[in-house]
């Protein structure tokens, strides 16, 4: 059987560059060919080493002076900024799986389902901020999750009637601030909130992770992946992070999906399902003892995931904005111009002021773009007010 041809959008983030080493590992066996390769622009070096390791693939970059110098540098053509990315995305892989950070990831996802490809989607931000616009476009079957929470469901629920669960169960590590009351996080430095203690993830997604807010869009993404209401959901502190997700269902039974806290499990598994015939990671060795914890959320120290609840049943434009809200925050809190804990208050001021926003429903690309430009610049006006 030839092998499949695979788009890698995002090729030089965490994501995307494992992506590329389980289809680079001879024991993996996960066959594919890669005819496209697309980054943000910041790490050029990276990208020059993979065009060079790809030699055929089509190119594309956001940054058009990344482009330019890539471009230069390789004698080779290089689409650029979104409209060249989702040009890539409609090249016509097999698969295209988008490992963008950001909501700038919707339009490539919207290229490629509606070209046919199925997409691998590790960009939850895209659901989040276009989710009903990325539901009415993909067919039965064509979108394929990469996070590990909702690959567990997606693994979980093959076979079960969705009619018969009662609930779906989120886990999370709780972050490198676990157990620790918000108030005590006002002074904690990026260096800190970067230091996950089970998973190696870009910048933007870490710090996500230390608010929870990175939950919080996983649990809109879980609603609009599985037409589960948001009553169903729930989320549990799981330290170890071996049990991604549980299923529970109507007759009491739960059903768990684990394996050890590796990212190229899960972006193996969107790449060959139903296929499992592969070794990426060691399983878990069951001869020896394991303890794993099972915590209640405290919504006091982690005020994002109930924002992120609250912006899910709202509805409408609100997700969105929840979305555009924190990349804003995250970026100043990261470039030192917001306290850690002003994140989610920058998020909760936005939101309170969302009737106000340029548009109040998602019918098209353009409707998310006018939200999103309307909630960066709300709270870059409540960041230059340095919101205490």
């Amino acid at each position: 059987m030839p092998a499949k041809s695979l788009i890698v959008l995002g090729s030089t983030g965490s994501i995307g560059r494992q992506a590329l080493e389980v289809i680079e590992d001879p024991t993996s066996q996960v066959d594919a060919e890669v005819i496209g390769l697309a980054s943000a622009g910041s790490n050029i070096d990276l990208f020059i080493e993979q065009a060079l390791r790809y030699p055929e693939a089509r190119l594309a970059v956001f940054s058009p002076e990344a482009a330019e110098q890539i471009s230069t540098q390789l004698n080779r053509p290089v689409l650029v900024g979104i409209e060249g990315v989702s040009e890539l995305a409609r090249t016509g892989g097999d698969t295209v799986l988008n490992g963008i950070a950001g909501a700038v990831g919707l339009a490539p996802t919207l290229a490629a389902l509606d070209i046919g490809s199925k997409v691998a989607l590790a960009n939850k931000e895209s659901l989040v901020a276009g989710g009903e616009l990325v539901k009415a476009a993909a067919k039965p079957g064509q979108l394929i999750p990469v996070d590990s929470e909702h690959s567990a469901i997606f693994q979980l629920l093959q076979g079960e009637a969705v009619a018969n669960v009662s609930k779906l169960i989120l886990t999370a590590s709780g972050g490198p601030f676990r157990g620790r009351a918000f108030e005590e996080l006002h002074d904690v430095t990026p260096e800190q909130a970067l230091a996950h203690p089970t998973w190696s993830m870009g910048p933007v997604v870490s710090i996500n992770s230390a608010t929870l807010v990175n939950k919080g869009l996983e649990v809109i993404e879980a609603h609009l992946l599985f037409d589960i209401s948001y009553d169903q959901i729930e989320v549990v502190i799981h330290p170890q992070s071996y049990i991604h997700s549980l299923v529970e269902f109507e007759d009491g039974s739960t059903t768990a999906q684990l394996s050890p806290p590796n990212m190229k499990v899960p972006i193996a598994y969107s790449l060959t399902t139903p296929d499992r015939g592969y070794r990426i990671s060691a399983p878990v060795d069951w001869s020896k003892s394991h303890t794993w914890q099972f915590l209640p959320i405290d919504t006091l120290s982690y005020p994002g995931l109930e924002l992120a609840f609250e912006s899910g049943r709202r509805g409408g434009v609100i997700p969105a904005i929840f979305n555009a809200t924190n990349e804003s925050a995250v970026a100043a809190f990261l470039s030192g111009k917001l306290p850690f804990t002003s994140i989610t208050k920058v998020i909760e001021r936005v939101l309170n002021d969302a009737k106000n926003a340029p548009s109040q429903s998602i019918d098209t690309i353009l409707d998310v773009a006018k939200v999103q430009e309307w909630a960066h610049l709300k709270s870059q006006i409540l960041i230059s007010e340095r919101l205490a």
